[in-house]
């Protein structure tokens, strides 16, 4: 049996992956060799197991594959309820988690929506509708 292959070495910790998209900074995710891009922090790639992440900047659009109207918010949200926690496949490939302001039923948003990241103060992945966004299936 070989030797265990050692940890790699991360890029960035987390606190600097959360306070980039917080600061208002950039959305940032991982490549792998494979191809695959993640929006998720790692150190290997989920797809193939590789070790070979490479950072990359992620434009921040997309659009919504699943949402939920959230009108019970935690302590941080409060002040923004009712709003939607979404989930987002990117235009560079990779789904990430967020959240959308002013949603205050399910039917005011659709999957296939197109959104995209806005630089905010406030906690967690800020989406917004992109100007004109309409969706692209047309259901919800």
């Amino acid at each position: 049996m070989g030797a265990a292959e050692p940890t790699p070495t991360p890029l960035h910790s987390i606190a600097d992956y959360r306070s980039a998209y917080e600061d208002g900074q950039r959305l940032r995710g991982f490549r792998s060799g494979c191809g695959f891009v993640t929006a998720t922090w790692g150190l290997v790639c989920p797809k193939c197991g590789q070790r070979d992440l490479r950072e990359a900047d992620l434009s921040g659009r997309g659009k919504i594959v699943a949402y939920s109207v959230q009108n019970v918010p935690s302590d941080e949200f409060l002040n923004d309820a009712p709003y939607a926690y979404v989930v987002v496949e990117l235009e560079e490939g990779g789904q990430i988690t967020g959240w959308i302001d002013g949603v205050a039923r399910e039917a005011d948003l659709t999957i296939g929506t197109t959104v995209v990241w806005v630089a905010s103060y406030k906690p967690g992945v800020h989406f917004g509708r992109s100007p004109g966004a309409g969706s692209s299936t047309g259901s919800g």
